[in-house]
């Protein structure tokens, strides 16, 4: 068929630059991200719960690749060391650049939401510990409630925020960084069981020269990176260590500072030109190949009664939000620290709720620490229920913040007389003219707003 401009159209293949770039900007808003990602479980969800289950099995356990480079991998496997490799090499940049530039580079503003983050991993391992062990069960998965899916979390934060404290969200993406950067060192440390040197001495040169290169000598171009990144990730996966530790590790390598010879911070620029093939590609597929649980009643059962599948359940749903906001409160109240301008502890409590949206890294640890498919399948099973419940709960508690910052945001802004001055402003002269005997409505008032987006607070309410 040809197309309006007289060229013809192909299906399917390369997009005009204007849709191109249109697509690639929607993939990089949170919104959307998490929008693809929840279509891609809901579809994994359903073809595996459909007579299609012995079709979904056999594409999920198809092998493929280059046996002799140990590389001859199932579908899901690629999809969880290849892929995701891209998804944690965008988490290692956005980490490198909030180091250098961004939230963590001042130990002052950083305290909070590192201390929540350390906290929001460990409490929910030890909720899973104790329930799991009173249950006669073992501390297999103490690892799989403590990620929290950034992609899902901001896609919710993005879809409920109207008026919610621009805080909130650099808060969540502060505490998810961190979050990706202890699940990385949790899965080399924990979930390697035999290195095999020479590879891993290889991988370690390897970045070296990716260093060098980026680093010292400032080369540009992808076709230098692209083949050199293909050998590291083959090297670390060679070395027995889960290949997104490589992804991890070249994010964290990239310059955050401004190139001159560019005008741009390469790793942020090379985080955004990756960001749409992880959040449209990478995170999709892994999320189709390891979401298709099935969820009979005697899987959703087993989340219950059995002491695994419980624990991470509750360490997802109860732990997170005992570690993020017990930590925070901790923090704020035993040190200097304080709470980004515009805060509360009732936002606070709203957000770790929702850092109990646990998916893709849970996911991922969950394979790891059960190779078992039965047990596997439970523990997947209680990933996707102690994901759901969080981001139930969460979207309740932040529709109501959000309600109520709306509410102030109205009376601030209100103006019945239509004479382009906010009533509050007339209010505060009046009571001035009468010696203080008219008091504001509006509780606010004595406090108006500089410099603000819409809808932000002007103080913490509690």
């Amino acid at each position: 068929m040809p197309h309006r401009n007289g060229r013809p159209h192909t299906f399917l293949g390369r997009l005009p630059l204007p849709e191109r770039t249109f697509v690639a900007d929607a993939l990089r808003t949170e919104t959307v991200g998490g929008i693809v990602l929840l279509t891609a479980a809901a579809a994994a969800l359903v073809w595996a719960n459909t007579p299609l289950r012995n079709a979904y099995e056999a594409v999920r356990d198809f092998h493929f690749g280059i046996g002799a480079l140990g590389l001859d991998l199932s579908v899901a496997h690629w999809t969880a060391e290849g892929l995701l490799a891209i998804f944690f090499f965008v988490a290692g940049a956005e980490l490198k650049r909030e180091l250098v530039v961004g939230e963590l580079r001042d130990p002052k503003a950083a305290t909070v939401p590192v201390v929540a983050a350390l906290s929001g991993m460990a409490v929910p391992a030890l909720v899973y510990g104790i329930v799991a062990t009173a249950g006669g069960g073992t501390w297999n998965g103490w690892a799989v409630p403590m990620a929290t899916d950034i992609a899902f979390a901001l896609g919710v934060l993005a879809v409920i925020d109207t008026h919610l404290p621009s805080a909130l969200r650099a808060f969540l993406l502060t505490l998810a960084i961190v979050d990706d950067l202890g699940a990385i060192i949790v899965i080399a440390l924990f979930y390697t069981s035999t290195i095999h040197l020479p590879a891993l001495l290889g991988a370690a040169l390897g970045l070296g020269l990716f260093y060098v290169l980026h680093t010292r000598k400032h080369v540009h171009g992808w076709y230098w990176y692209v083949p050199l990144a293909l050998v590291i990730w083959g090297l670390t996966h060679a070395a027995g260590v889960h290949a997104t530790v490589a992804g991890v590790a070249m994010g964290l390598l990239l310059r955050a500072a401004k190139d001159g010879t560019v005008g741009h911070r390469p790793a942020e620029h090379i985080a955004h030109l990756a960001r749409p093939i992880s959040a449209g590609v990478a995170v999709p597929l892994f999320a189709l190949f390891a979401a298709g649980v099935s969820m009979s009643g005697d899987t959703l059962g087993a989340v219950i009664t059995t002491p695994e599948p419980l624990g991470v359940a509750l360490g997802l749903a109860a732990g997170k939000v005992l570690g993020v906001f017990g930590g925070t409160y901790l923090a704020i109240r035993f040190t200097r620290a304080q709470l980004g301008p515009g805060l509360a502890l009732a936002d606070v409590f709203a957000l770790a709720v929702l850092a109990g949206i646990g998916f893709t890294v849970s996911l991922l640890i969950g394979e790891l620490a059960y190779p078992d498919p039965v047990d596997q399948e439970h523990i997947k099973a209680a990933v996707l229920v102690g994901s759901l419940t969080a981001a139930l709960v969460a979207c309740v508690l932040l529709r109501l913040r959000n309600n109520k910052y709306r509410r102030l945001y109205e009376a601030e802004t209100a103006d019945t007389d239509a004479d382009g001055i906010p009533d509050i402003y007339q209010a505060d002269d009046a009571t001035a003219l009468h010696g203080g005997d008219l008091a504001p409505e509006n509780p606010h008032a004595d406090r108006p707003h500089r410099s603000r987006r819409p809808g932000s607070p002007s103080e913490s309410d509690g």
